[in-house]
């Protein structure tokens, strides 16, 4: 039996699996790519890249470069290179993904929808928000029309653009798409399946960071009871959900009750993903900016260098979130009076930043000021300056 990949969604993430898996070896490309996959999941983009890159070179010697199976590669290695902080490497796979998925499937198959989607994710990441809303409006597009109005890939697609609008503090336009992205998975689903639970908590999140906590807070709740029903009390959707209602406990200056949540959280993270993944990372960063807004300074810096060690060794040197990191851990050293500790390391963000994203992104203005600060502080006034009228210029390109 020939084999054939076949292309699934999986978060923000393409698997891939095999209609027959008779015959495979371990250099199998399908078997590759599987590999790949586990690895990515684990939190080892780095190693999974070169297997998907082995498997896409032995599809493409099998059957040409613009077979499907090898846009469905190809799709999944720039995810990889997403992942990795590296987009202007990840750009032109997802478009040549997708040209290959339109021209063997038509403009308006569900598969491209699935590639127009994922490169609208990039974008949204790299701050092009435009090109991002384009991409989410063409897939909701194509879904409505492929499946019908009330299908689980409508509410994804209207949940994509539904995150573009409230990056962009357009929160009336949100609202309405996060809402029909929950009544569709209601209504598919019932109300209490884990696809809900992951609605409420995205309409939740828009809520809280509105401030509307009082509409928050029943939604993070319901979604918790929901993914501890399904799942049980240690399992990683209910972490997700722990650390929302965490952050609104945080704001709502309900402080005794924010860090037993953020505890729990990294509790379930590390016993499901091991101490070194992304996942675990990113609780511990939220955990050291509680700390830290609360003054407690000597309790969060070592959860931010520890963040930074984690990122370099997941995601490697250069990643962009490296360089958040870095930043979070210099903010924390110039807030503490040790400016001279801070600065090396906006330095270093800055220059990754740079190399992520190019050096008049919009991406680079958070790093800019604050090094500018950074060297203000330092009597390093020409330097500051200088950074302030660069800043300037990449706000007014960006107009």
């Amino acid at each position: 039996m020939v084999k054939r990949l076949i292309p699934c969604l999986a978060g923000a993430a393409i698997l891939f699996v095999a209609v027959s898996a008779s015959g495979q070896t371990p250099n199998d490309p399908i078997a590759l790519l599987n590999r790949a996959a586990e690895l990515s999941q684990a939190g080892n983009a780095a190693d999974a890249l070169p297997l998907a890159q082995q498997a896409l070179t032995a599809l493409e010697k099998q059957y040409g470069p613009n077979h499907p199976d090898v846009g469905s590669a190809v799709a999944y290695l720039a995810i990889l290179n997403q992942q990795l902080g590296r987009p202007k490497e990840a750009e032109p796979l997802y478009l040549r993904a997708l040209s290959i998925r339109q021209k063997a499937l038509g403009a308006e198959h569900p598969d491209v929808a699935v590639i127009t989607e994922n490169l609208a994710l990039l974008y949204r990441a790299s701050g092009r928000r435009d090109e991002a809303e384009m991409l989410f409006k063409r897939a909701l597009a194509i879904n409505e029309k492929a499946h019908g109005p009330d299908h689980p890939s409508v509410a994804a697609s209207a949940g994509g653009l539904a995150a573009i609008y409230q990056d962009a503090g357009r929160q009336r336009e949100a609202e309405p798409l996060y809402l029909r992205a929950l009544a569709i998975r209601e209504k598919a689903f019932g109300p209490g399946h884990p696809q809900v639970a992951a609605s409420l908590v995205t309409l939740g999140e828009m809520y809280r960071t509105s401030g509307r906590l009082s509409e928050a807070e029943p939604l993070f709740t319901r979604a918790l009871k929901i993914t501890e029903a399904s799942f049980g009390p240690e399992h990683p959707d209910v972490a997700t959900t722990l650390q929302e209602l965490a952050m609104t406990y945080w704001v709502q200056n309900r402080i005794d009750e924010v860090e037993p949540l953020f505890k729990r959280t990294l509790a379930i993270r590390e016993k499901t993903y091991g101490q070194d993944h992304p996942a675990v990372a990113q609780t511990l960063n939220t955990m050291a900016g509680f700390y830290r807004d609360q003054g407690r300074h000597t309790d969060a810096e070592p959860y931010f260098k520890r963040v930074v060690a984690m990122y370099e060794k997941a995601l490697g040197p250069d990643h962009p979130g490296v360089a958040t990191s870095l930043n979070n851990l210099a903010v924390l050293y110039q807030e503490m009076g040790r400016p001279a500790d801070a600065e090396p390391l906006a330095r270093r963000a800055l220059t990754i930043r740079e190399k992520a994203y190019g050096a008049n992104s919009p991406q680079l203005l958070n790093t800019i000021h604050n090094l500018a600060e950074l060297y203000r502080t330092l009597g390093r006034n020409a330097d500051a300056d200088a950074l302030n009228k660069r800043a300037e210029a990449i706000k007014q390109r960006s107009k």
